[in-house]
C-alpha cells in the first residue's frame, strides 16, 4: 500500500486548528504593503446538482479544458459546466453535435457506450451509443472527494482564489496565514501552502478497443476494467461490473499535490507537484506503489512511451514554484526510475509523442515540436513551432497522423505527416 501523508488542505485545516502563530513586529510603529491570496468556500447543494443529466443544442467553446477522443468523435470539456460532442469523422471540418450539460464537470472518459465524467463529487454515466443525443444512464454518489459537508449549504467542492492588497501596522499585521469568518488569507510573499480546487482526472488508451485516449491533464484513466481517478492527495479504483453505476472499492493515499495519471498496459504514471509515482495495478483493485521519481515543486504532467517517461515542470500561482523545463527519466527499471536529462522551458502544460516527434504546450506560445529520436538530446532538437494560440494539451494520433490541441483559444487539428512542418486543418472555437 502506498505510504499516506496529509494533503495540503489538510496540512492548513490542522494548523488552523491547532492556532497558527502570529507574527510579531520588531518595531513600535510602521506600515507595510501586503498581498493576500483570499479563499472563499464555495458550496454545492446535492439537490441541485444530482439532476438528471440533459443533452442540449451545440454550443460555443467559451472556457475549453480537457480533451478526449473515442473512435470518430472528440469530447472536450467545458470548465466546470458540461461537454460539448464533436463528430471528427473529417479534422479539417469538425462538427458540434451536442453538449451534455453536467454541473462542475472538469474530466471524463470513455468505455464502450459509456462516457464517465465527473458531476462535483459524483460520477455519472451517460450513454453514448448516439453521440448527438446523449442520454443519462446513471450516477454514483460522493466516490470524488471534497471539502466537507455543511448540513445547510451542502458539499465544500472548492476554495475560489482572489487577491487583496491592503496597508497594514506592524502591529496590527495578523501573520502570513490567517482565518477571517469563512475566508481563508494567505500572505503571497510567504508561499507557505496552496489549497487545491477538487476535480477530477485522466484517461489514455491502454491498447482496448472499448476505450478512448485523452491527454496528458486528466485525472480520470480507463485500465484493466476499472475506472481510476486521481485527485489532490490518493488514487481512487472504482468497479465497472455494474457499467452504470461504478463502485468505490479502494482507495490508495498517495501524498500530497497529485495531479495526472497516465496508464501503460497494468501500470500508472502518476504526477504529483512533488515528482512521479509509478504504481502497478496487475490486480486492478489493489494498486502497489513501485516508486517516485522525485523532482522539483512544480505542476507535472506525465507521458510515457515504452521505456522513457516525459515530465514537464511549469510554475504558476497553483504550482507554487519558479521551474518551467522537460525532465526525461529511464523507468526501464520502474524500481529505480533514473533522471537522464533536464531542459529549460517556457511554461509546459501537456504534452503527446507520436513516432520519434514530441510535443509540447507551452501556454502563450503554443506548442513546440521536439526530435525525440535521442532522449538524451530531445530538448535541444526543437523541430518545429506551432504559434498564434495558448496551448493546455494535447492528443496525437498516429494512425491518423494528427495532432488535436485545446487550449484558451480553442480546438486546433494539425497533419503532422511531415512533423518539422504540421499543417493546420481546423481552429474550432466559435459555432
Amino acid at each position: 500500500m502506498i505510504n499516506p501523508t496529509l494533503s495540503r488542505f489538510s496540512l492548513l485545516a490542522l494548523l488552523f486548528g491547532m492556532g497558527l502563530s502570529l507574527s510579531s513586529c520588531l518595531k513600535d510603529t510602521c506600515e507595510a504593503t501586503t498581498t493576500y491570496a483570499a479563499f472563499e468556500p464555495v458550496y454545492v447543494s446535492a439537490d441541485d446538482f444530482r439532476q438528471p443529466i440533459q443533452a442540449a443544442a451545440p454550443r460555443s467553446l467559451e472556457e475549453p479544458g480537457k480533451i478526449y477522443v473515442f473512435q470518430d468523435y472528440l469530447f472536450i470539456n467545458e470548465r466546470h459546466k458540461g461537454i460539448h460532442v464533436i463528430d471528427n469523422s473529417n479534422p479539417a471540418s469538425p462538427q458540434p453535435v451536442s453538449f451534455i450539460e453536467i454541473p462542475g464537470n472538469v474530466d471524463m472518459a470513455v468505455r464502450g457506450n459509456l462516457l464517465y465524467a465527473d458531476n462535483y463529487v459524483d460520477v455519472v454515466s451517460i450513454d453514448i451509443s448516439n453521440p448527438a443525443a446523449p442520454v443519462f444512464a446513471g450516477r454514483s454518489e460522493a466516490v470524488i472527494p471534497h471539502f466537507g459537508i455543511d448540513p445547510e449549504l451542502g458539499f465544500l467542492v472548492e476554495y475560489k482564489e482572489t487577491e487583496i492588497t491592503q496597508e497594514v501596522e506592524c502591529s496590527a499585521y495578523p501573520g502570513s496565514s490567517f482565518r477571517d469568518g469563512t475566508l481563508i488569507f494567505i500572505d503571497m510573499a510567504s508561499n507557505e501552502f496552496d489549497i487545491a480546487t477538487t476535480s477530477a482526472a485522466n484517461d489514455f488508451s491502454n491498447g482496448a478497443s472499448q476505450t478512448g485516449q485523452g491527454g496528458s491533464m486528466a485525472r480520470f484513466t480507463l485500465a484493466m476494467d476499472h475506472l481510476y481517478i486521481v485527485d489532490d492527495n490518493s488514487l481512487r479504483v472504482l468497479a465497472l461490473s455494474t457499467p452504470e453505476r461504478p463502485e468505490l472499492i479502494n482507495t490508495t493515499g498517495l501524498g500530497w499535490g497529485i495531479e495526472t495519471i497516465f496508464p501503460l498496459g497494468d501500470k500508472l504514471f502518476i504526477g504529483s507537484q512533488t515528482g512521479m509515482y509509478i504504481v502497478d495495478i496487475s490486480t486492478p483493485s489493489q494498486p502497489e506503489y513501485l516508486s517516485v521519481f522525485t523532482h522539483a515543486n512544480a505542476c507535472d504532467p506525465v507521458y510515457v512511451d515504452g521505456d522513457i517517461a516525459y515530465v514537464t515542470l511549469r510554475d504558476g500561482t497553483e504550482c507554487q514554484t519558479f521551474t518551467n523545463q522537460l525532465d526525461v527519466v529511464d523507468v526501464s527499471d520502474l524500481l529505480s526510475p533514473r533522471l537522464i536529462r533536464s531542459f529549460d522551458m517556457h511554461n509546459p502544460h501537456g504534452l503527446s509523442k507520436s513516432g520519434d516527434a514530441l510535443f509540447i504546450c507551452e501556454n502563450e506560445q503554443g506548442v513546440k515540436v521536439f526530435d525525440a529520436a535521442v532522449a538524451e538530446e530531445v530538448g535541444n532538437r526543437q523541430i518545429a513551432h506551432l504559434k498564434g494560440f495558448q496551448a493546455y494539451d494535447i492528443i496525437t494520433i498516429s494512425s491518423q497522423k494528427l495532432a488535436i490541441v485545446v487550449g484558451d483559444d480553442g480546438l486546433f487539428q494539425y497533419d503532422i505527416s511531415n512533423p518539422e512542418a504540421p499543417e493546420r486543418l481546423s481552429n474550432l472555437m466559435s459555432l
